[in-house]
């Protein structure tokens, strides 16, 4: 049988934007407003699909907190990042969305929401802001690499599509939520070409510990607050206050998502990690130990443990797991677990669980304005770059920032080797 022949080449006249979600929506205004034409591919049936979940329960737009405490959230490429947030800070971010006719407000955790909180109506007004600004959107697009002649091949119901452009902005997410589009699939035709990727990895997870069976009635109950301990790379000891959730497996919640960076490292450098939780933290020790002295009657250890510490059934199953029964007898160890209670931690949850993802395209890759080194026209930007953020409004803010930094950097490119790009 004859071969099929490839699909015609395509060439568009301005920039190639890869990816629907913040940063590439980002690069795509940011280009237009520049006079860039500009088409924009997204692999599912519309766009923004992780940005609309990520709002479900109150879109976090930003933090309110101030520069350069801000910067340090992203950890070892602080530097990296702050330089983005030079051109784009949450205060930009919030009269950006104000422009959209969305107000935003600081929250008493310091998170900055829309007034609303509701994700929907801010993207509904930016895509409908862009397609009167010319952007050009192609839905049902998945980005699967380049040919031998350096086009876009785009897999559609229709079939393949061959595309060239004089500069592509790749904004294709990390690994996490893969059936919203961010999953990864990126990774091969650029390790392919040579890019230096660091090894996608779960951020803001939750982690496996061995639980006996009678912990798995307690998967999804809270533990609240409590105080979580734990030490960094450089035995560096840090406690924070908040709640976290039993799992089935294990622990999650945004307690543990904090220090999730720190432990997910010392798992794969020891093999496990130590997480100690204060379930009381309302209570010190000398206290404590007065109220488990009471004697407990007829009441049994466990209900003996709740009614005197003032331990939930889930707070109280855990003493259990870490002490077994004989040991609630011994007031003093009981004492001493409930203030540090040690839990061994075995594996973060799979990337794919994840709320966001660690590793990506090395920022030595790029230049200053996220263009490929060894792919001159190229540029990057969002979650699949290799950086990491806390929950709380890190995360969108350095896609926007990066997305708005990879937009201009396309913009100097096209000026200089395709003038014909701008109308």
């Amino acid at each position: 049988m004859p071969a099929t022949p490839a699909p015609t080449l395509e060439s568009l006249p301005g920039l190639a934007v890869v990816g629907g979600g913040p940063a590439g929506l980002m690069a795509a205004e940011t280009a237009r407003a520049a006079g860039i034409e500009v088409d924009l591919f997204e692999g599912k049936g519309s766009v923004g699909r992780k940005f609309l979940i990520a709002g479900k329960g109150g879109l976090n737009l930003t933090h309110g907190e101030s520069r350069p405490r801000f910067d340090t959230r992203y950890r070892e490429r602080a530097g990296d990042v702050g330089r983005w947030l030079d051109g784009f800070d949450g205060d930009a971010l919030r009269d950006w969305a104000r422009g959209l006719g969305v107000d935003t407000y600081v929250g008493s955790s310091g998170r900055v929401f829309p007034s609303d909180r509701k994700a929907a109506p801010l993207l509904r007004g930016w895509v409908r802001r862009l397609r009167e600004q010319g952007v050009r959107f192609h839905v049902q697009h998945r980005w699967t690499g380049w040919d031998a002649d350096g086009a876009l091949c785009l897999s559609t119901p229709s079939g393949t599509r061959r595309v060239g452009a004089p500069a592509t902005v790749l904004a294709l997410g990390g690994a996490s939520w893969p059936e919203l589009g961010s999953d990864g699939t990126w990774v091969e035709p650029l390790a392919r070409h040579g890019i230096d990727i660091h090894a996608l990895a779960p951020a803001n997870c939750g982690f496996d510990i061995d639980w006996s069976p009678h912990m798995a009635r307690h998967a999804g109950a809270p533990l609240k607050p409590v105080i979580a301990h734990w030490r960094d790379a450089d035995g560096t000891s840090h406690a924070l206050q908040g709640e976290c959730v039993l799992t089935a497996t294990g622990i999650e919640g945004s307690l543990v998502y904090a220090c999730s960076a720190a432990l997910r490292d010392a798992i794969a450098r020891d093999g496990e990690a130590l997480l100690a939780l204060d379930l009381a933290p309302g209570r010190d020790v000398g206290r404590l130990a007065a109220d488990l002295t009471t004697p407990r009657g007829k009441r049994s250890r466990v209900e003996h443990l709740r009614r005197h510490a003032g331990l939930s059934a889930a707070k109280a199953a855990l003493v259990l797991e870490v002490l077994g029964p004989e040991g609630l007898d011994d007031p003093e160890r009981v004492t001493a677990t409930i203030k540090h209670l040690p839990l061994r931690l075995r594996a973060p949850r799979p990337v794919a669980e994840a709320i966001s993802s660690a590793g990506g395209v090395r920022l030595e890759a790029l230049d200053a304005q996220l263009m490929l080194r060894d792919m001159p026209g190229v540029f990057c930007a969002g979650e699949m770059l290799d950086w990491e953020a806390p929950t709380g409004g890190y995360l969108l803010q350095a896609c926007f920032a990066s997305g708005r930094l990879a937009g201009q950097g396309a913009c100097d490119w096209l000026a200089r080797h395709a003038p014909g790009a701008m109308r």
